[in-house]
């Protein structure tokens, strides 16, 4: 039998880093409604099974009096264990050990775990809490960055990568979140920007607070630097794991089929989205009719709101959906919900996941504020999105697709496999007030009774040019359909394109941010 010196040693140096900062500072975490590195990932993995690596790494840094605050893990908990029964590779930033300061060697522990999830073909999570480059390493702690950066770049679209934000997430630290799939934060305790508070007044004379500058209202509404924000930690991770059931390991591989609940609800349809085109309804009550009961899961709910996007499940299969929200604004395409639009699609192209689009768009959103806000060039980002995707892509005409937005909706003109309309669509290259105020305006200003003149060619201009029937005749449109086929085509659909296959393309691209 072995001495028991060497066990002992053995166990005080794990219970050391276990500790992390000390008790007194994970009181501290827990005072400000916050857990510790290891007890989030305790919630995250299933039980029992996280396996912690590289522990007992310390800083071989001695300046600045570092050699009284060398601490085991430096800061970062990284390793490796299972979340609903798949592999996951995880790292977590210990904010009780030096602020979760990012030296030299915990950076390294990061690139480490990147660089197992990469070769392994799993996905990765990072949770950020972090005070940023630790100084007193000086340049050997921010170097680590571009060794982070660099990895998850490598790794963009060949596996899934999640940033989870339980704290502070400052300056260069905030970039690698923003070259994951997916950002989650926590209302009131997570917070991104890259310069804080301080250096803002300094350096312009801004007055502002850590929320106002980069909490997560403002990431999750404005910037849509987030993708999801949830009221505490544990909800937020319940959101990861939740997320996680609809994505494959890596990109060759499809998501674990997860037996639902599967229903029709179709014959809602005609009740929900009327056949006056002003009247506006929510798209939510339209996807819930046939996709599985409770099955949809929103990404980016808040920002770019006259787009809805988000995973689903039909017939326990599990589909991208790309929805015009006629409740925002109309469901015209701005800005935001372009470049919303455009990752979410460039993400289901990364990882083989069908794409469903629901199109009711009368147009891109006009004015100065779009046109110098650079609404051709980022809006052109979700043309070029579905244009580069090759899975199987479906969509339906419910109502209005108008102009260049319908043709940036996934129409046939830029690769959909198969496209519905309902008999009340109306696709044509602009809506027939505005196009008969142009094509009749001297008959109608000639005309004594002008606002019967302009009803008369507003119904000849519906019948002749902006009828599904006429698109269907042209082939623009595969088929019209009553509302009450719609769960039925789309099944059968998306079972006829099960066996397409994917471009090389859509195998090497990444997920770049937008």
């Amino acid at each position: 039998m072995w001495d028991e010196k060497y066990l002992r040693k053995l166990n005080e140096k794990k219970e050391k880093a276990r500790q992390g900062g000390g008790q007194a500072r994970i009181d501290r975490q827990h005072e400000k409604g916050k857990m510790t590195a290891r007890e989030r990932l305790d919630y995250l993995f299933d039980a029992g099974t996280f396996q912690e690596v590289g522990s007992l790494i310390e800083s071989r840094f001695t300046d600045f009096g570092m050699e009284k605050k060398k601490l085991p893990g430096d800061g970062v908990v990284i390793g490796f264990g299972t979340i609903n029964g798949e592999f996951v590779y995880a790292a977590a930033e210990d904010f009780t050990v030096l602020g979760g300061t990012l030296g030299e060697y915990h950076s390294k522990k990061i690139a480490r775990a990147l660089d197992m999830a990469y070769e392994s073909k799993a996905p990765f999570i990072s949770i950020n809490d972090s005070g940023g480059a630790r100084i007193e390493e000086g340049i050997a702690g921010l170097d680590g960055y571009g060794d982070m950066f660099l990895r998850h770049t490598r790794a963009s679209g060949k596996i899934p990568q999640i940033a989870v934000i339980m704290g502070a997430c400052a300056g260069g630290a905030c970039y690698a979140p923003a070259l994951c799939d997916f950002v989650f934060m926590v209302e009131n305790t997570s917070q991104m920007f890259l310069t804080g508070p301080q250096v803002v007044k300094a350096v312009i004379g801004e007055e502002t607070t850590v929320e106002e500058l980069g909490g997560a209202k403002i990431h999750s509404e404005v910037s849509g630097a987030a993708h999801f924000k949830y009221s505490d930690e544990k909800e937020c991770l319940d959101g990861v794991k939740t997320l996680l059931s609809y994505l494959p390991k890596n990109h060759k591989e499809k998501p674990k089929r997860i037996i639902s609940k599967a229903r029709d609800r179709s014959q809602l349809l005609q009740r929900i989205v009327s056949d006056n085109q002003r009247k506006t309804y929510d798209i939510h009550d339209v996807i819930d009719t046939f996709v599985d009961e409770g099955s949809f899961f929103e990404v980016h709910k808040d920002f770019g709101i006259s787009l809805v996007i988000g995973f689903a499940r039909m017939d326990s299969e599990v589909l991208g959906i790309v929805a015009s929200q006629p409740l925002g604004a109309g469901g015209s395409l701005d800005i935001d919900a372009s470049e919303k639009g455009a990752r979410f699609v460039r993400c289901c192209d990364c990882f083989g996941i069908p794409l469903l689009t629901l199109i009711d768009v009368p147009g891109f959103m006009p004015g100065k504020r779009m046109e110098y806000g650079g609404i051709i060039r980022r809006g052109a980002k979700l043309l070029y999105a579905y244009c580069e995707a090759s899975v199987p892509k479906v969509s339906i005409i419910l109502r209005k697709a108008i102009g260049g937005a319908y043709i940036a909706m996934n129409s046939k003109g830029i690769g959909a496999d198969i496209v519905y309309a309902w008999p009340i669509a109306q696709i044509a290259v602009m809506g027939a007030e505005g196009a008969v105020g142009i094509v009749f305006r001297h008959e109608i200003s000639e005309a004594e009774e002008k606002e019967k003149v302009t009803e008369e060619k507003i119904t000849e201009y519906n019948e002749k040019f902006m009828s599904p029937y006429i698109a269907a005749k042209l082939g623009i449109i595969d088929e019209v359909i009553a509302p009450e086929d719609t769960r039925r085509k789309l099944r059968a659909a998306f079972e006829s394109l099960r066996g397409k296959e994917r471009s090389k393309n859509s195998y090497w691209h990444g997920n770049i941010p937008l």
